[in-house]
């Protein structure tokens, strides 16, 4: 019994020193050696990939600028984050992702008009003659406006946006010159589903048509409808100048759609990571902007070469008269407030 209880002792003593030596005398060079820490005691080192869906082809300018995009946070943040883009609308349509990213299914999309859903100010994303031109628009988007509308955009979507394209100005195609609203007495037009533009075209005397675009070749094919309305990318697209003469150059409607990441999904980034996607975004915006411009003026001149007459003697002056009332009454009053705030920094 006496020997049991020395050897029980003994080995009590064992284990005591065994747990002194491991507890004070590993770390006798001054190494931090506590997990979850890196070197220098900076930024943690992240693995995260983003998914960014969009409705755009595999050429489109959208996609060639999320590719770009996906470069360059690849080589800002040192591959910590992947960015990969789903053209085509291969992760969903543009509501279902919004809905993915808001579940974490999804991490990023390019949306535009379509956040009115939740957030009412980006309406004004595409409403017809809120702006004069490019220039007017991008001063709105990059000043005061833009911000108000990014905000709500983050606080009621959940969506933080990154960086935005410029759309190409909305055109009415007929065989016909039209220059005025004049023009327009028994015009029958194809406008997509945005009631707005319905009700906007019905002011300045048109007779418009809600219409699924895959249908518009045919109805023009057949004398349904005289004319439609679209940037010059799709009127090239849709080979339009096999069934109309004339682009009319009312460029009634400036636009333009953010490329946007989740609230939650950028705020799990380091600062040393956000200040990367940041930058990345602002290198990825004129890259886009710079393709924009080239890519627009091709489809011009091609559209031309195929025998397509360019109207640029149009009164949009006398347009935006005639559609004033229509986009007025449609708006509620927070969006009419700002409507009218971007009418009169164009002046």
């Amino acid at each position: 019994m006496k020997k049991t209880r020395l050897l029980a002792l003994l080995l009590v003593l064992m284990l005591s020193l065994t747990v002194f030596i491991g507890c004070g005398g590993g770390d006798t060079d001054g190494e931090d050696n506590t997990d979850g820490g890196n070197e220098g005691g900076g930024e943690e080192v992240q693995s995260i990939e983003w998914k960014l869906g969009h409705l755009g082809n595999d050429t489109h300018i959208w996609n060639v600028t999320a590719l770009k995009f996906a470069e360059l946070v690849s080589e800002k943040t040192d591959g910590q984050i992947t960015v990969t883009v789903y053209p085509n609308e291969s992760l969903g349509n543009e509501i279902d992702t919004i809905n993915m990213i808001q579940s974490g299914a999804a991490d990023m999309v390019i949306s535009g008009e379509s956040m009115q859903n939740w957030a009412p100010t980006a309406a004004m994303m595409a409403v017809p003659y809120a702006f004069n031109g490019e220039a007017h628009m991008r001063s709105v988007v990059e000043g005061d406006i833009g911000r108000e509308i990014e905000d709500e955009i983050t606080e009621k979507v959940g969506l933080v946006p990154l960086y935005y394209h410029v759309r190409a100005p909305r055109n009415l195609t007929s065989n016909k010159p039209i220059s005025t609203p004049a023009d327009l007495a028994g015009f029958k037009m194809r406008v997509p589903n945005v009631p707005l533009f319905v009700e906007a075209w019905k002011a300045a005397g048109a007779s418009p048509q809600v219409m699924a675009f895959s249908e518009v070749f045919t109805a023009l094919q057949q004398n349904v409808i005289h004319g439609q309305e679209n940037p010059y990318d799709l009127i090239h697209s849709a080979n339009f100048n096999e069934v109309q003469e004339y682009v009319n150059e009312t460029e009634h409607v400036y636009g333009w759609i953010y490329v946007l990441v989740g609230e939650a999904q950028f705020n799990e980034l380091t600062e040393a990571n956000k200040a990367a996607v940041r930058e990345a975004a602002a290198e990825a915006q004129e890259f886009g902007d710079g393709l924009l411009e080239e890519e627009i003026a091709r489809y011009k001149q091609e559209l031309q070469d195929r025998g397509m007459k360019i109207n640029s003697d149009v009164d949009k002056a006398a347009f935006q008269e005639a559609m004033a009332p229509a986009v007025q009454e449609f708006l509620d009053e927070a969006q009419l407030d700002i409507y009218n705030r971007i009418v009169e920094a164009g002046k």
